[in-house]
């Protein structure tokens, strides 16, 4: 296990650096930050200090240097807009976009577990259709029209939501997070269920597919024969079987919830790494451009890794395998 850990450290570096500098070439080769953040009515003076002060004037190899070597000590540069670190920027939004993912991960596993093994065990049941068919919706419908809808229907029309903001936080270790109170959980609800539908709908089909599977398998038959109860059958072998999947699909879409949580932030007005990319791009701020997608791909390599070791737990096969590696 650990030579296997060390080995995806390992690429994970290699991986790093490629997309350091697909991102960095990408976001610095696109518009010119100076035409947005000075003054048109400045002159050449001016606007020559400021290139010189953001580090434009050097070429791009020489930057992307200057990148690398601050980058080894910790530093990801400088916000344009906003003057201080761009890792700090990200950092402090940081807690609310995990939380909002933690929030949506843990609403499609909580729901779409007993849902799916519903439809599993009930196929031809009107619920088991239902749910079924429910799940296709969690597909189709974007995003952003649901959290529109969600927002005319539980703020505007009931008023029992509020439609935009976090709440009030209270620090938990150090990490300000906003589900201590009742306020943050009501302001937390409806932009966590909105980027929790896809998900759900994901969990409920899997979970389907698996238990429809597992029934028909002999370790399943063999617990019936023996004469154990409906719910330890189901409990104990066949959630156990169909966890290994569920347990690697919603682990890599945790990583995607927290990268594409951008639309539910920007609609519900979440203070969160989503809608800090959107507002620095809007003003082409790249230094907080590239620390964002870095630490989105670290985040993605970090949950990868953490999927594999779970993945090895589950199925001892897959840490025997490795261990002969």
């Amino acid at each position: 296990m650990l030579v296997f850990i060390i080995r995806r450290l390992m690429q994970s570096a290699v991986v790093l650096f490629a997309m350091s500098l697909l991102v960095f070439v990408g976001v610095y080769a696109i518009g010119n930050p100076v035409d947005i953040l000075i003054n048109p009515n400045a002159d050449q003076q001016d606007i020559e200090r400021a290139i010189r002060g953001l580090g434009l004037d050097k070429p791009l190899w020489e930057q992307y240097l200057v990148f690398l070597r601050q980058a080894a000590l910790g530093d990801l540069g400088k916000s344009f807009a906003f003057n201080v670190p761009a890792l700090q920027l990200i950092l402090e939004r940081m807690p609310a976009t995990l939380e909002l993912a933690t929030a949506a991960m843990l609403i499609a596993v909580v729901v779409g577990l007993p849902l799916g093994l519903w439809a599993g065990l009930k196929p031809d049941s009107f619920a088991g259709k239902s749910i079924m068919a429910g799940s296709i919706l969690g597909f189709s419908l974007p995003t952003f029209w649901v959290g529109l809808m969600l927002i005319m229907v539980f703020s505007v029309y009931l008023g029992w939501l509020p439609s935009n903001g976090r709440g009030p936080t209270t620090d938990l270790f150090g990490v300000p997070v906003s589900f201590l109170s009742w306020d943050g959980i009501r302001h937390l609800v409806m932009p966590a269920t909105n980027l929790a539908l896809f998900n759900l709908a994901l969990v409920i089909r899997l979970t389907r597919a698996g238990t429809r599977e597992a029934l028909l398998q002999d370790y399943v038959k063999f617990a019936r024969a023996k004469g154990l109860s409906d719910a330890r059958v189901i409990g104990v072998h066949v959630l156990k079987n169909i966890s290994i999947p569920i347990v690697t699909v919603t682990g890599l879409q945790f990583g995607t919830l927290i990268a594409f949580a951008i639309v539910t932030e920007t609609i519900f007005a979440w203070p969160g790494m989503g809608k800090l990319i959107i507002d620095s791009i809007n003003v082409l701020d790249r230094p907080v451009i590239v620390a964002y997608l870095l630490i989105i791909v670290t985040l993605f390599i970090v949950i990868n890794l953490v999927v594999d070791v779970l993945y090895s737990v589950l199925d001892p096969r897959v840490r025997l395998g490795d261990t002969k590696a």
